[in-house]
């Protein structure tokens, strides 16, 4: 019976501080950043203490570049591709059959369906009239070299955007600009 009598008394007082409780007001937060998150914006400058000018995403130190990614000493121009043009393939010459066999792979996935899977100009895209002016690997005003190949994937040519950011790194492009010289040579017998 004691027992029962405090009971009581607690279910009282819970019942009474239940009532008097404000429900437009927030009650006592103990932990207010549960509630409230201090979040920051991405490329906000803030002074924390720990660093004077504040953090922020800042500019990467002049001259670095991305892992596994060098600067294409070309520029992207008329002047640039033709320059380009006597730029062999720096891959090695032993592995030519596993290097075409990877540029098949990635030729079929990002270039045949524009190109065609033979290198005609009559890709899916073509057949249907999407986009018009693909010419073939074959044709002779082209005059198409391993180096010119890669400096249009590298940076687009006419209608053409640049596909660098399509490739996991430069080997890949120059086994897709290997690989369209390869369909060139079988365009032309």
């Amino acid at each position: 019976m004691k027992h029962l009598g405090k009971i009581i008394v607690v279910l009282v007082l819970i019942v009474s501080v239940a009532a008097c409780a404000d429900k437009n007001s927030p009650n006592y937060q103990y932990m207010p950043n549960m509630y409230e998150s201090v979040g920051y914006e991405t490329y906000e400058a803030v002074d924390n203490g720990l660093f004077p000018q504040g953090t922020e995403a800042m500019l990467p130190v002049e001259g670095t570049i991305p892992k596994e990614w060098m600067p294409y000493g070309f520029e992207n121009t008329p002047e640039g591709k033709e320059l380009a043009r006597s730029n062999p393939s720096p891959l090695d010459s032993l592995k030519i059959e596993e290097n075409l066999a990877v540029g098949k792979e990635l030729y079929d996935i990002y270039c045949a369906i524009c190109h065609g899977a033979k290198g005609a100009g009559q890709g899916t895209l073509v057949k249907r009239e999407k986009i018009l002016g693909v010419p073939s690997y074959a044709d002779a005003a082209r005059n198409i070299t391993v180096g010119t190949t890669y400096h249009t994937i590298y940076y687009g040519l006419n209608s053409m955007g640049s596909y660098a950011a399509q490739f996991a790194n430069e080997k890949e492009m120059w086994q897709v600009s290997e690989y369209v010289m390869k369909l060139k040579e079988d365009l032309t017998k």
